[in-house]
């Protein structure tokens, strides 16, 4: 490829975008890092507001203390990670300080009580489940922080750095919720929705847990994933492999198109008949305009009482230009039955239901030799 190729141009200018632009973290977007940004100051510029309304502005303590700032990074930029949880950073800074504050009382050399404090912190932290890397700053900062900090002596781990961590959790906290995260991160195993002692369904095959904790151990590394979290995460990437290798089936090949649907304006006593009477398991409910607006099925109507529009639950939707195999994690998770297809108007163009995927499923299946033979 010559220098003056355009083409051999062109690649070496999209690899050094990619390579520019390419998040550090796995998932991170740049909707994410902008959002962080927008939350750490928030939280840290309110953090300070608030210490010094609460302090006084004469205060010779530090309104807000350095390892605040680390701290905001791991609650806006990484809000899933373990450490980065709120007890991790209020636990984690003010045991962290208290370490610190412990070894600068009992060590004169300032170097040694440095390290026996961060040592201490990681200690305690280990302990206490609440490990989180500024807490490591947080017992420097114990140590080294001259006399304003040493007049205070044992109250240091609880004002400033308890009082700015409940802050900056406070505002993560509002900050999150707003901007719909989940957070406090909370990873959710899959359980059995019959209440029994069997595995979920999409558990029963592919690996388990056992395989999880045997992998990690043979590893010998430690990672910033919540164990559950990382389990969640293989089985999607096993579903993810097994749509992308059936790519060719969309929604559209398989769904039902003749779907039978109940007016908002319907009865009870009208929705449950037509589940009855179509031995179908979720009913989809529009409104005037063909719209979808939700579903309901017999354990509802049965149970339920007023209007059909109080009982309907929120649709889960699908295009009919998806790929059908990627509906598997959703449609095996034990509660729903059927996935609705809508266009961009929201108007019900079809539905597939767990009988549509598992004959998608099999179709995709590689044929055994008698079945070869067979045909």
């Amino acid at each position: 490829m010559s220098p003056s190729d355009p083409r051999g141009a062109a690649q070496k200018r999209a690899l050094l975008s990619l390579w520019l632009f390419r998040p550090i973290l796995a998932g991170a977007t740049l909707r994410d890092r902008l959002l962080a940004c927008l939350g750490a100051l928030a939280a840290i510029a309110l953090t300070g507001l608030i210490c010094s309304y609460l302090l006084g502005k004469g205060s010779h303590l530090p309104l807000i203390v350095a390892p605040m700032g680390a701290s905001a990074v791991l609650l806006f930029a990484v809000p899933a990670s373990p450490l980065a949880q709120p007890w991790s950073i209020i636990g984690g800074n003010t045991i962290s300080a208290f370490m610190g504050v412990l070894a600068a009382s009992l060590i004169s050399d300032p170097i040694i009580a440095t390290g026996v404090g961060v040592s201490l912190a990681i200690a305690a932290m280990s302990f206490t489940r609440c490990l989180h890397p500024p807490g490591g700053a947080a017992a420097l900062t114990a140590v080294l922080g001259g006399p304003a900090v040493a007049s205070w002596g044992m109250l240091f781990p609880f004002i400033p750095v308890a009082l700015n961590s409940c802050i900056l959790v406070a505002v993560g906290l509002l900050f999150h919720k707003l901007s719909r995260h989940n957070y406090p991160h909370v990873a959710s195993p899959t359980v059995n929705g019959h209440l029994t002692a069997d595995l979920p369904p999409a558990e029963r095959v592919g690996f388990r847990d056992e395989d999880i904790d045997a992998a990690l151990e043979a590893l010998h590394e430690t990672f910033d994933i919540d164990r559950t979290d990382l389990g969640l995460l293989l089985r999607r990437v096993e579903y993810e492999a097994v749509a992308r290798s059936n790519d060719g089936i969309k929604c559209a090949d398989i769904m039902s198109r003749d779907v039978i649907v109940a007016d908002v304006d319907a009865t009870i006593d009208e929705a449950r008949e037509l589940l009855l009477k179509h031995n179908i398991r979720t009913l989809p409910v529009k409104n005037r305009n063909g719209q979808l607006l939700g579903t309901v099925g017999l354990r509802e109507l049965a149970m339920g009482e007023g209007s059909l529009k109080e009982l309907i639950s929120l649709p889960t939707t699908a295009s009919a230009a998806d790929r059908a195999l990627s509906l598997l994690p959703i449609l095996t998770d034990g509660k729903t039955h059927a996935v609705i297809v809508v266009d961009e108007q929201s108007h019900i163009i079809g539905l597939i239901s767990q009988t549509d995927l598992l004959s998608a499923v099999a179709r995709s299946l590689p044929k055994g030799p008698h079945q070869t033979a067979a045909n």
